[in-house]
């Protein structure tokens, strides 16, 4: 049986360089080691998760310069499937550096390259000669390219067959969802968006109001499909675990104790177990264990990208075993 294609979409990937330092201190110089290079950016990490749990994924990016070249070879180097769009600037490179005396983690973000006009459209027709079955666009906006740039990516998704996903937050997100209520191409009424991922922070900023309890975080996510702008709302809520809202259902599962590494790609990993669940035809509430198991794997690891199949399968056991609900 033929796998689910899940195509990726980073508009501002990079490349990052993840190093150590016995300390981090002002003025002085930090002598480090142990330096790592990785292809970075939402998109990119959920392509690799995918690939991590025997999916089939294609990244799309956006790279420029002498990093970003180097962003592709590290794609080759880790066998993930790539397309790109050539740019005039450079791609950004990030920077995380671990501090060994207390275990705190540095990372250093820049804004990235500003995208011209022609670079846009070259990334629309990318999209739009692309085949799979799903479409998961994650991470920020480069400059230059327009605010609704995700909005313009669902109708195009839609008019390609392509199921949209998004995980962005601010006015990106808010001008996606309000194009989301336009009927799908082929008349059926659906959402152009199929699913969101908010953290609980970006659900309160939709909200436009704190969301302390569960109730209000099922109700402020309802609202969203209730107003057709969306078919699911997939909420992470960090060692709470994550909740998921249609409009049939509110699912809450709670994620296992985990010892926190890191954080990073927490929340990409678990965008990539979802969905790749549900492309494979799960119900939504296994597809929810098995992103909270991806999640928690992530954390428990030194991040999204150092996460073994194994380590996956082994929690999302432990859920089956230990929620009624799932059984």
């Amino acid at each position: 049986m033929d796998q689910p294609r899940i195509v990726t979409l980073t508009l501002n990937p990079t490349l990052d360089a993840e190093t150590e330092a016995p300390s981090v201190q002002p003025i002085h110089k930090i002598h480090t080691s142990a330096e790592r290079l990785e292809p970075g950016g939402g998109g990119i990490n959920v392509a690799r998760m995918v690939l991590t749990l025997g999916g089939d994924a294609l990244a799309l990016i956006l790279a420029g310069g002498s990093t970003g070249r180097e962003l592709e070879a590290q794609l080759d180097r880790l066998t993930v499937p790539w397309h790109s769009v050539e740019i005039e600037h450079r791609t950004r490179m990030c920077l995380t550096v671990i501090d060994r005396s207390t275990g705190l983690e540095y990372r250093f973000v820049p804004q990235g390259p500003a995208i011209s006009a022609s670079e846009w459209q070259a990334a629309l027709a990318l999209i739009g000669a692309t085949r799979g079955e799903w479409l998961v666009a994650s991470g920020s906006l480069p400059a230059g390219v327009p605010v609704d740039a995700y909005a313009q990516v669902a109708r195009l998704a839609a008019g390609c067959g392509l199921r949209f996903v998004l995980d962005t937050s601010g006015q990106a997100l808010a001008a996606a969802l309000r194009v989301g209520g336009e009927s799908a191409l082929g008349g059926d009424g659906a959402p152009l968006i199929e699913l969101i991922k908010p953290s609980l922070r970006e659900l309160e900023e939709l909200a436009g109001r704190s969301l302390p309890t569960t109730p209000e975080r099922i109700e402020a996510a309802r609202s969203l499909v209730s107003a057709g702008v969306v078919r699911r709302v997939a909420v992470t809520l960090g060692e709470a675990g994550a909740l998921l809202v249609d409009a049939h259902e509110a699912i809450s599962l709670a994620a296992p104790p985990e010892p926190v590494h890191s954080a990073v790609g927490a929340g990409d990993a678990f965008l990539a177990g979802f969905v790749l669940a549900l492309a494979r035809g799960e119900s939504p509430r296994h597809a929810l264990a098995w992103g909270v198991a991806a999640g928690g794997a992530a954390v428990a690891a030194t991040g999204a990208r150092h996460v073994e199949r194994g380590a996956v399968e082994a929690r999302y056991g432990h859920l089956l075993e230990t929620e009624p609900t799932l059984r």
